[in-house]
């Protein structure tokens, strides 16, 4: 049985409230960054097979912005921050101090500009993650991909081969008054790291 079939109501809460607490720090550090006031929410979060992840996110076919992270430590993982199309296009625009709809499509300059950023934002996330489970984890340098969301995903799945083939899903919107931007945060922590980081929390798995 992989740890993933063995998880409760309890586990998944557990993992929801990690989720929270991370992507509130991620909607702070995204509010420094564009000096407005962003607001957050975390419409679902549990653990997913590969399948509904693609679905939960979009179609295969969908253009996606994706910053990976390999996080060693006690409970190795990989973490991903992925933003649609508009979205990706969209903070470009804002953090560069263009008029919005100006980014049609992905250069140098705006790669650079989300790889910063989803450095940031997962930084954030992971920093909440790492106080609330009292674990060290740390992240390699980002790799950052623009590509069909189908192909992002089975790549980040497949490589290494001992990566589970489930993740823990956290599906984050924020807005403000003017602005929604749709992003999701993936932690893929290997079989051994899940039961490390549940027993950080007092949590056993059986």
């Amino acid at each position: 049985m992989e740890p993933w079939e063995k998880l409760n109501a309890l586990h998944l809460d557990a993992l929801k409230e990690i989720g929270n607490i991370g992507a509130g720090n991620a909607a702070t550090a995204l509010a420094s960054m564009l000096g407005s006031r962003i607001q957050m929410t975390v419409p679902r979060a549990g653990v997913l097979p590969l399948q509904e992840i693609t679905a939960l996110v979009g179609y295969e076919e969908d253009p996606v912005a994706c910053v990976e992270f390999t996080v060693s430590g006690p409970a190795p993982s990989k973490i991903f921050f992925l933003l649609s199309e508009p979205s990706a296009y969209l903070l470009i625009d804002l953090l560069l101090g263009k008029p919005q709809g100006t980014t049609r499509e992905l250069d140098e300059m705006g790669s650079s500009v989300l790889t910063e950023l989803g450095n940031i934002l997962t930084g954030s996330f992971l920093n909440a993650f790492a106080e609330f489970c009292r674990l060290e984890f740390k992240p390699t340098v980002p790799a950052f991909a623009f590509d069909m969301l189908g192909a992002v995903l089975s790549s980040a799945f497949l490589e290494g081969g001992y990566f589970s083939d489930c993740a823990l899903v956290i599906e984050t919107k924020f807005y403000s008054e003017a602005i929604t931007i749709s992003g999701h945060f993936f932690l893929i922590p290997e079989n051994e790291a899940l039961g490390k980081i549940l027993q950080s929390l007092g949590l056993q798995l059986d």
